[in-house]
């Protein structure tokens, strides 16, 4: 536009912006709406918490020893947790549009209160896994309306991570309850472990109570006065013709986005985060660490280590942009599983003690935790929801998420089988390939995100 235009609209402020949303209801003093948004987006995204993916990890060890049951079973009783919250993921959407978002979030705190109440008190391997059930039901609400809220009282970016910064927190917390109540007799060390989850989430609720409902469900619901387009946005983003758009009919521009949108999900799973965070104790004893005491301990700086370099990410993260720390990342995976699955090795292949190749196996998994945390970790929600408009964004997150969670439940139950064919390093040579064919598939195929404007110009000269 030529300059002596451009001053026209700026002689008239009296004039209406033509494009007003649900932002510029907000109040007019940014650093305290700032402040405001940032305490709801935190409360939100601690109901990830609730996710025991960590302290199954040591827990599962007494639990086998108690109970007396297989490998096989501690694979189903630790990978199910992922088809578990595929539950409480599907039906997340209907119940949050029916009862709201906070709502929704207090009965996931419900769902998990039960189920950590229902495995501190399980005699046997059935009743452990209806626990393990009901919990995983309400993982699976937390896993989708805490960014769901977030996205809709908060931009785009920094805040959307907060969500795996809790479900560190989550996992540390975890693997901090292991190891204090790994002193007490047997019987009732591993029920402590899973059992004393009700605490926070009863904590979770109460507060999420006092969180305001999501100003983009109020407008749904005719309780606010917004944009007629943000209830319309609502109202087809359930439409048949979205799963159309994605599946059966779609564009260059949607079939690219639907690509890469699922890509980052399967790949997050397929690089073995998983293994990582659930089989923790199992690596180190292999890696030489033979007592349990120092398993765990070793297990703690694992959950430690991730959730200081995912505090670090999401202050990168705006400063970097997701492309360059998606790389990194991802490269850094490939060199740590690569030297991890070299020292695990060595160990099995040598008769004497090698302390080099056991201290060098300890700092990998740290590393691989570490690169892990710093991008693909944070960023693959992060980009998932800023990769998809606003009409597909809801049915392109939910298949991103079942392939994610179906992903991982293949990895964490066939770890045994994998390791028991080909070794536990040569897994981790398996895991290194993986994470290198990402590192193609992203440089290849994931440009840098912008604001959700630019998207489509950006695909389209990618795709051209």
């Amino acid at each position: 536009m030529a300059g002596g235009q451009s001053t026209e609209g700026d002689a008239n402020p009296s004039q209406p912006a033509p494009d007003r949303t649900l932002a510029d209801f907000g109040p007019v003093k940014k650093p305290k709406r700032n402040r405001y948004v940032l305490a709801c987006a935190t409360l939100a995204s601690m109901t990830s918490v609730l996710l025991d993916n960590g302290v199954m990890s040591g827990a599962d060890i007494y639990i086998q020893d108690d109970l007396n049951i297989s490998d096989l079973q501690v694979a189903l009783l630790v990978g199910t947790l992922n088809l578990y919250s595929l539950v409480g993921s599907a039906a997340a959407g209907r119940t949050s549009d029916w009862i709201g978002r906070r709502y929704t979030m207090v009965m996931a705190g419900a769902f998990f209160f039960v189920g950590s109440i229902l495995m501190g008190f399980a005699t046997n391997y059935v009743f452990l896994m209806v626990g393990r059930f009901v919990a995983g039901v309400g993982g699976g609400y937390a896993l989708m309306i805490a960014p769901v809220y977030t996205a809709e009282v908060s931009s785009r970016g920094f805040l959307t991570s907060f969500q795996e910064v809790f479900n560190d927190a989550g996992i540390l917390l975890g693997y901090l309850s292991n190891y204090a109540f790994s002193k007490f007799p047997t019987k009732l060390g591993w029920r402590f472990m899973l059992g004393i989850g009700a605490i926070p989430s009863v904590f979770l609720a109460l507060v999420v109570l006092g969180m305001p409902e999501s100003p983009r469900w109020l407008g749904m619901k005719g309780r606010l006065d917004c944009n007629d387009d943000v209830v319309k946005v609502q109202k087809q983003s359930h439409g048949k013709g979205v799963w159309k758009e994605l599946l059966v009919d779609p564009t260059p521009f949607v079939r690219h986005i639907l690509i890469c949108g699922i890509g980052i999900y399967f790949f997050e799973q397929a690089s073995g985060i998983e293994v990582i965070v659930s089989y923790s104790p199992r690596i180190f004893e292999e890696a030489g660490i033979t007592s349990s005491n120092g398993k765990l301990l070793a297990t703690v700086a694992v959950g430690f280590t991730k959730t200081v370099f995912i505090l670090v990410a999401t202050f990168l993260l705006e400063r970097i942009g997701r492309r360059p720390l998606f790389l990194s990342s991802v490269g850094g995976m490939v060199l740590s599983l690569t030297t991890l699955g070299f020292g695990l090795t060595m160990i099995d292949q040598s008769d004497e003690k090698l302390p080099w190749a056991v201290a060098l196996s300890i700092a990998m998994v740290l590393a691989y935790v570490s690169f892990f945390s710093i991008g693909m970790g944070p960023i693959t929600s992060v980009y998932s929801s800023e990769i998809f408009p606003s009409r597909l964004r809801a049915q392109g997150k939910i298949m991103g998420v079942v392939v994610n969670r179906v992903t991982g439940e293949v990895i964490s139950t066939t770890f045994f089988m994998l390791y028991g064919a080909i070794t536990m390093g040569g897994s981790f040579f398996v895991f290194a390939g993986i994470a290198a064919v990402a590192w193609v598939f992203f440089f290849v195929f994931l440009p840098e995100t912008r604001t959700s404007e630019d998207m489509d110009v950006l695909y389209d000269s990618y795709i051209e």
